[in-house]
C-alpha cells in the first residue's frame, strides 16, 4: 500500500498528520510512506493534492470532498464528533489504511494501485475526458471528430491516443477501435443502470462503477441493479446530498479473479450489488476464486468516489 503525504512548505499541519500516522502506522509492514512538499499550482492538480496537508492513499485522497478543486490552500478536517482539526485522528487514518489493505481497493478496480485518472502526456488525460464527458451527457462514447479535435492540440491522432488508452487500461475497444467502454461507462448493456439527473440513462461497467457516477458527474442520479442470487432489485439513489440503499440491507462485493488482464475481465464481474451479506457470501462461496470482500453501503460509496470522483474535475494538462 502507497502512503503519500502532500504538504505546502512548512505547514504546521503537516507535522500533525506525520506524528498521527506514525502512530496509525505502528506495527504495519504492509505500507510505503513518502513526503512530498508542493509550492505550486501545476503540481498541486498533477499530484491530485486539495490543500495542505493531503493524504493519499495508493494514489487516491480518501478525504476528499467530491468537487473540491486541487489547490495549495489551508486544509481543514472535520472529525466524526463535528469537530474541525487540521489532520484526520489516528482513529480515521487506522480505519481508512485497514480497508484499503482489506479490499485491495485500487489493485482491482483502480488500475493496480494507479488510479483511473490517465496522465496529461500525449493527450492521454484530454482524451479520457471527452470520451467521459460524451459518455455523462449523451450516453455515448462521441465520434471520431470531435476526438480528433481533442487530440490536434497534443500533436497526435485519436485513434495512437485511443490505443494508449487502451493498452494501459482506461478504455476498452471494439473490432472496430470505436470505444466500448470507458471505467464506470459502458456502451454495451450491464446489469448496473444509472439514471443522471437531468442526463442520459447510462450502464455502468460493475457496481463501485456506478456508485462513481454520481459523485464524477457532481449531480443526483438513480442506480438500479439486481441481486445475482435472489434476482431481487437494489437501488441505489443519489439526491440532495444524501444517499439512500433499498432494501436497507444491501451490500457490495468487492473482488476480482486471479490474473492480470484487464479491469473488466478479471474485476467487473466480481463487483455486483446484493440484497444481503448473506446472499453476498453465498454468492461468493460459489466462485472459484474471488479473492475480494463484502463492502458495507459506507465503504463502497467511498471507493466509488475516491476512484472516479477526480476524473472530470482534474486538470487536462
Amino acid at each position: 500500500m502507497r502512503v503519500e503525504m502532500l504538504t505546502v512548505p512548512d505547514c504546521p499541519n503537516g507535522l500533525v498528520l506525520k506524528e498521527r500516522l506514525v502512530l496509525a502506522l505502528a506495527g504495519r509492514r504492509d505500507v510505503e510512506l513518502t513526503e512530498h512538499v508542493v509550492d505550486v499550482q501545476a503540481e498541486a492538480e498533477r499530484r491530485n493534492m486539495h490543500g495542505s496537508p493531503t493524504l493519499l492513499v495508493d494514489g487516491c485522497d480518501p478525504f476528499a470532498v467530491p468537487g473540491t478543486a486541487a489547490g495549495l490552500s489551508c486544509r481543514l478536517y472535520r472529525m466524526a464528533d463535528g469537530r474541525i482539526d487540521g489532520a484526520p485522528s489516528v482513529e480515521e487514518l487506522r480505519q481508512i489504511l485497514d480497508v484499503n489493505a482489506t479490499i485491495g481497493a485500487e489493485r482491482a478496480a483502480g488500475r493496480a494501485g494507479r488510479g483511473r485518472l490517465a496522465p496529461v502526456e500525449r493527450g492521454l488525460r484530454a482524451v479520457q475526458q471527452a470520451v467521459l464527458r460524451s459518455f455523462a451527457t449523451t450516453g455515448a462514447p462521441p465520434g471520431d471528430a470531435e476526438l480528433e479535435s481533442v487530440a490536434e492540440p497534443f500533436g497526435v491522432p485519436a485513434v495512437r491516443v485511443l490505443a494508449e488508452l487502451a493498452a494501459e487500461d482506461f478504455l476498452t475497444l471494439d473490432d472496430t477501435d470505436r470505444v466500448q467502454a470507458a471505467h464506470p461507462f459502458s456502451a454495451i448493456p450491464t446489469e448496473h443502470l444509472v439514471q443522471i439527473a437531468d442526463g442520459p440513462t447510462v450502464w455502468s461497467m460493475c457496481a463501485i462503477d456506478a456508485l462513481g457516477i454520481p459523485v464524477m458527474r457532481g449531480t443526483d442520479a438513480v442506480i438500479t441493479s439486481t441481486d445475482p442470487v435472489t434476482g431481487g432489485s437494489v437501488r441505489v439513489e443519489f439526491a440532495d446530498g444524501r444517499t439512500v440503499w433499498q432494501p436497507a440491507t444491501a451490500v457490495v462485493y468487492h473482488g476480482a479473479r486471479p490474473g492480470d488482464a484487464q479491469a473488466a475481465a478479471v474485476c467487473c464481474g466480481y463487483l455486483r450489488f446484493f440484497t444481503t451479506r448473506a446472499t453476498a457470501e453465498q454468492w461468493t462461496g460459489r466462485q472459484a476464486d474471488p479473492g475480494g470482500a463484502v463492502l458495507d453501503q459506507a465503504e463502497a460509496e467511498r471507493l466509488g468516489a475516491d476512484i472516479f470522483g477526480p476524473l472530470l474535475t482534474a486538470s487536462p494538462r
